[in-house]
């Protein structure tokens, strides 16, 4: 049984008081596709959950209370990023499951999408790897490295944790593998986290997005 679906009725009064608002921002953002076909009305409504939430965040200094909560594999449930969910919009693909590997031992963020074709046989990855550093008690700024672009098969991709192993080690792939520069006097990109828990987190980024991800 997933974790985020524990009933209410198992949990402590204090536990109970943060289940309700988090069971209802799941069931605000099921059956939304990550946000894809959510209309304007669903989309206020889930924003207005997910602030609920917030204001009840069990982890208010995560980068130094909760930093192994933190770490692993987590998967989109929903964002409001439109550059994110623009994938879905590329002629012949469609945009599969979404997820942010963070491994606090190395200050290492990996964002990887996977897309599935209408082609058979060219399915995607699209991967982008950066570096964070805290800047506050629940803020990252955020430097982007590298990207990698290409089919799953060239880059022999089964699992988020294959393929970062595979770029901790040092591995070029046969795919659009380029550094990303940062525009000289850019601000930096950050990310705050504001909620976090055993198995759900939500994080606001500086173009104004908002992220919710499970656990994988």
């Amino acid at each position: 049984m997933s974790r985020l679906a524990v009933s209410s009725h198992s949990l402590s009064p204090i536990d109970q008081e943060l289940f309700m608002p988090k069971a209802t921002l799941i069931a605000a953002i099921a059956n939304k596709n990550r946000g894809i076909i959510a209309t304007s009305t669903e989309k206020q409504a889930i924003l207005a959950a997910i602030s609920r939430l917030e204001s009840r965040n069990p982890h208010p200094q995560p980068l130094i209370t909760a930093i192994d909560l933190l770490a692993g594999d987590w998967r989109l449930l929903y964002t409001s990023s439109q550059s994110l969910l623009g994938i879905d919009r590329v002629p012949l693909v469609q945009l599969g499951t979404i997820y942010q590997c963070i491994r606090p031992a190395t200050n290492a963020v990996y964002n990887i999408a996977e897309v599935s074709s209408f082609v058979p046989g060219l399915n995607g990855i699209v991967s982008i790897i950066a570096q964070f550093t805290p800047v506050s008690e629940s803020r990252v700024n955020v430097q982007f490295n590298r990207s990698v672009i290409g089919l799953q098969k060239f880059i022999d991709y089964s699992t988020p944790d294959r393929l970062i192993t595979a770029i901790e080690n040092g591995q070029k792939f046969t795919a659009i593998d380029l550094p990303i520069n940062r525009t000289a006097g850019r601000a930096p990109a950050w990310l705050e986290i504001t909620y976090l828990d055993e198995s759900l987190r939500i994080s606001r980024g500086n173009e104004g997005s908002v992220f919710v991800l499970t656990k994988n």
